[in-house]
């Protein structure tokens, strides 16, 4: 990406969903009803939940809709015959990847809110985004601030950028107490509102790790560019060192609607995504900062406490398909974990594991879809091994 640029349109869009009845999609539409004058819902796809579908569809009437009964078809009929200008891509894991990459191949935008996408395949997707003439545009509130601060600016100029970490819930906690902490303490998250698999991430600064290496496929950085600043009060999403020591942030509430209307909207903005009048943001930071300071604080991770990050540092650094191991093996750990078959300390360990067997081998789409097949198969394993030894500490306790 060699210089980020805006050009205002109004033109009315055609937008198309996967993974509508989820938390980002769910938020999407509460952009979009109240912007339709500017956009036209034309497709959504969403899981199981096919209740809340119906009520969508009943809401907007698009022409398509699926659910997970269609499968990966499903998907792809709604990114590509839709007759969409954009598709958020807001599932989670790998079941949209031949849908997105459909679309880019038919020159569609895509708003990325899939971190497994861009984690495991996103050299693939850019590089083909680049031959169709196709905008990747970042929903991840992180990625789109950055993506905002380099608007008008040559990425030759770009020293570093920072993503901000909420810290999660277990910031202050040593590491030994985290290790056996419960699934409900890991989805208190301290100030965004997500769904289940990025609050847990959140908990283990895995969803910081997988948005390191999301930033450097979307800004082209190497891991030396990109760095992780804790940030509790979740005001500042992103900062851009350059290279003649100025520092661009941007700062707003921690609400996910805002970076999905610009996405949506882009290279224009929206009156109004978050459903505040336009001085009513000034407010809220005021609120999150305290009544009596404007301090911003930022603080170093610890890599030891939090050793996903630096797992996801890992993989970044030795590329090809480890990125997509990582990405499937955390997945499947963490869906462990929800399910109370392993310890919250345990997520890192199964993903570690799964890395030390992962092979580095070229990068092409068949090797992602074979490395993260793999993935899941030797985490599943691990997490079987994991349980058992958990039944039987249980039923002999003495050893």
């Amino acid at each position: 990406m060699g210089r980020v640029t805006a050009v205002t349109s109004r033109a009315r869009k055609n937008v198309a969903i996967l993974g509508s009845t989820g938390s980002i999609g769910t938020q999407a539409l509460d952009v979009l009803a109240r912007h339709r004058d500017r956009f036209a819902v034309v497709g959504l796809a969403a899981g199981r939940n096919v209740g809340l579908l119906a009520e969508q569809v009943q809401l907007f009437e698009p022409a398509f809709f699926t659910s997970a009964q269609d499968g990966s078809e499903g998907l792809r009929r709604i990114a590509v015959e839709s007759g969409a200008d954009i598709v958020l891509a807001a599932t989670d894991g790998a079941v949209a990847f031949e849908a997105v990459f459909a679309a880019v191949e038919r020159g569609i935008d895509i708003a990325v809110a899939n971190k497994e996408l861009i984690v495991a395949a996103g050299e693939l997707l850019f590089e083909a985004a680049r031959r169709r003439g196709s905008r990747i545009i970042p929903v991840d509130s992180e990625h789109s601030a950055v993506f905002q601060c380099l608007v008008g600016e040559p990425m030759e100029r770009v020293a570093k950028v920072v993503l901000t970490a909420s810290g999660g819930p277990f910031w202050s906690m040593d590491r030994a107490a985290m290790r056996t902490v419960s699934v409900d303490d890991a989805l208190r998250h301290p100030t965004w509102n997500m769904g289940v698999k990025n609050t847990v991430d959140s908990a283990t600064m895995m969803n910081k790790g997988l948005e390191v290496i999301e930033a450097s496929r979307l800004f082209s950085l190497p891991p030396e560019k990109i760095e992780v600043l804790v940030h509790r009060t979740s005001v500042a999403h992103g900062l851009v060192i350059f290279t003649d020591g100025n520092v661009k942030a941007q700062l707003a509430p921690p609400d996910m609607r805002l970076p999905i209307g610009y996405a949506l909207a882009y290279p224009d903005r929206l009156d109004d995504a978050g459903g505040m009048r336009a001085e009513d943001p000034l407010t809220a930071l005021g609120a999150r900062l305290g009544e009596t300071t404007a301090r911003l604080e930022f603080h170093q991770p610890d890599f030891e406490r939090f050793p996903c990050l630096r797992l996801a540092y890992e993989a970044l650094r030795r590329g090809g398909t480890v990125p997509a191991a990582l990405s499937a093996a955390n997945e499947i750990a963490v869906q462990a974990f929800v399910e109370r078959r392993i310890a919250f300390g345990e997520i890192a360990e199964v993903v570690r594991d799964v890395l030390l067997e992962t092979p580095d081998e070229p990068l092409s789409l068949v090797a992602v879809r074979e490395a993260d097949a793999r993935a899941r198969l030797q985490a599943k394993q691990l997490v079987a091994r994991c349980s058992l030894e958990k039944s039987a500490t249980a039923a002999n306790p003495r050893g």
